[in-house]
């Protein structure tokens, strides 16, 4: 398996692992929760070795897309590096999960939740750059996939807070997930010169 093959299947493990959970813990509200929360109580350990393992999978993936465009490696290896400290830096218990918590946001975040959020800016940052760069460097459909996934993933970062908003960071976060896959594939593919 090539290296760009790990950006082919972290993606898809990622949110195989985190949905499979926001349905079966007991609390978890899609509505209200990110995957984040997913951290927490005792099974939250699944949701950090969820972080760590597929964000190492973009990492790797990264070294190996270098080769096609070192920006765009860079961006997806920062997306990666943010993922695993999202991982070891867990977010703070918050309205109601996990179970028994205050069913209100925290007054003030511990370092570990500022850590976190600060890995979640990272990820981010790589993930929209990483959209941008390759838009410009793959042709045809998936250029303006690149693009549009890349605007669709700033979108949620105004509504985070209001009803909704939790919503809408699944749904753009599941295409841009699907996105980083097809990307990887694309460059996997030996025809792809670079």
């Amino acid at each position: 398996m090539s290296r760009i093959a790990c950006g082919v299947a972290a993606g898809p493990l990622y949110l195989v692992v985190g949905y499979a959970q926001a349905f079966t813990r007991e609390g978890f509200d899609l509505t209200r929760h990110p995957f984040s929360m997913l951290s927490l109580g005792s099974l939250g350990w699944i949701q950090i070795a969820n972080f760590i393992v597929s964000g190492a999978l973009f990492v790797i993936a990264a070294t190996g897309m270098a080769r096609h465009t070192k920006w765009g490696a860079r961006l997806i290896g920062l997306m990666g590096a943010g993922m695993i400290l999202g991982g070891v830096f867990t977010a703070d218990p918050a309205l109601g999960f996990p179970v028994g918590t205050p069913d209100t946001a925290p007054v003030s975040l511990s370092w570990h939740g500022i850590l976190h959020a600060v890995a979640f800016g990272l990820a981010m940052i790589g993930w929209i750059g990483a959209c941008f760069v390759f838009a410009r460097r793959l042709g045809g459909w998936l250029a303006v996939m690149s693009g549009l996934t890349g605007v669709l993933l700033m979108v949620p970062m105004a509504f985070l807070g209001n009803p909704g908003g939790t919503v809408l960071l699944y749904v753009v976060a599941t295409i841009g997930w699907v996105w980083t896959s097809v990307v990887s594939l694309r460059l996997n593919r030996p025809a792809f010169s670079s």
